[in-house]
């Protein structure tokens, strides 16, 4: 479902509800099938900053518009929207599908999987469309994939911002594996029967 945004950002905090860029982990994000490696960090910036390109954008091989996008974030996080800004002539994304918490996905898998939501994209070029989760299902959102698997009859895909509503979490991803492995036993601190002569030799 899209939304249109119709309000004056004047009088609204856009900058502020679209904040979660600041937690994404911008030197794990990764692209499959981008014409210049490393140019999808580009497309994450502060609402404000959505329409300046100059910075660079992110678009697909000559030929093939699909896109598959990973976006990992520094703490998890619950997402309400998504914006896509696209290019022109024909080279914005026509369909978005979304992967949570899966890593090392490829097109093979993108096509084969079902994704979490999928949406059908309208050309956005002025940034005004946001396009809603179902909010349930986006809930402690560590990282998120993104599959662009085609455009509106360019020859290449053009995405210039990629933005997300939401809000994060305060415990860093990192903070929080560190207490899950705390609170796991360690193997070595217990004795097994075998050793002392019982019948069981493994500890689950």
């Amino acid at each position: 479902m899209a939304c249109m945004h119709d309000h004056s950002c004047e009088d609204h905090d856009c900058s502020s509800n679209w904040s979660l860029y600041k937690h994404i982990d911008l030197s794990k994000v990764s692209a499959l099938n981008e014409a210049v490696p490393g140019s999808v960090k580009s497309v994450f910036k502060a609402w404000e900053h959505r329409l300046n390109f100059s910075e660079g954008y992110l678009e697909s091989n000559d030929g093939d518009p699909e896109l598959l996008v990973f976006i990992p974030f520094t703490s998890d996080v619950k997402i309400k929207s998504i914006s896509i800004v696209g290019g022109a002539d024909g080279s914005s994304p026509s369909k978005m599908r979304a992967f949570i918490n899966r890593e090392g996905i490829d097109f093979s898998d993108a096509q084969s999987m079902q994704a979490v939501q999928e949406w059908d994209l309208a050309e956005n070029t002025q940034g005004m469309l946001e396009y809603q989760t179902r909010y349930s299902k986006f809930q402690s959102v560590g990282n998120i994939t993104l599959h662009f698997p085609d455009n509106f009859g360019g020859d290449t895909s053009q995405i210039h911002y990629i933005g997300f509503k939401g809000e994060a979490t305060q415990l860093k991803r990192d903070v929080v594996a560190t207490i899950v492995y705390e609170l796991m036993p360690n193997p070595s601190d217990h004795k097994t029967k075998a050793e002392g002569g019982g019948g069981f030799s493994h500890v689950e």
